[in-house]
């Protein structure tokens, strides 16, 4: 039997149980799990923000967490030339991705190379959205990103 590698790509900012999940949930599903960190450039170019937390951070957590093998710098926008790269089996994302015109597009890109896509349920109580939101009106929306991130704003 294969060994089968998995990558669970994420920007994995302001840690939560959400993230735990999908990095569980993602092991029991292959042999080797990488997690993909999205860097800090790709996350402001994908979601039009910083992450709180800087990318080395954000490495060394993931990295220690039981469930993963392998860390990965995501620092490129398209999946599959992250696959190039890794070459797993597998790609794991959360549900609220499945038929999204970016979900129907990932599925269609790795269904070329054979790898599948496993949607997990997303965690509706607990996301970084929430949080970073939450964190925004504590902090005061009066300071600038780099009070705010340590982020310099580029």
């Amino acid at each position: 039997m294969e060994r089968v590698i998995g990558y669970a790509p994420g920007v994995y900012d302001l840690f939560h149980v959400g993230h735990l999940n999908v990095l569980r949930h993602a092991k029991g599903l292959c042999d080797h799990l990488i997690a993909g960190v999205v860097t800090d450039e790709m996350c402001l170019r994908a979601k039009g923000s910083l992450p709180f937390v800087p990318l080395t951070e954000r490495l060394e957590i993931v990295r220690h967490i039981e469930f993963v093998d392998q860390v990965h710098a995501e620092d490129v926008p398209d999946k599959l030339d992250t696959w190039k790269v890794l070459r797993f089996d597998r790609i794991f994302k959360g549900d609220d991705w499945r038929g999204t015109p970016k979900g129907d597009k990932l599925e269609r890109d790795f269904a070329t190379v054979g790898v599948e896509v496993v949607y997990f349920p997303y965690t509706v109580h607990t996301s970084s959205t929430m949080l970073r939101r939450a964190l925004s009106s504590v902090v005061g929306e009066g300071q600038d990103h780099e009070s705010r991130t340590g982020h310099l704003d580029a």
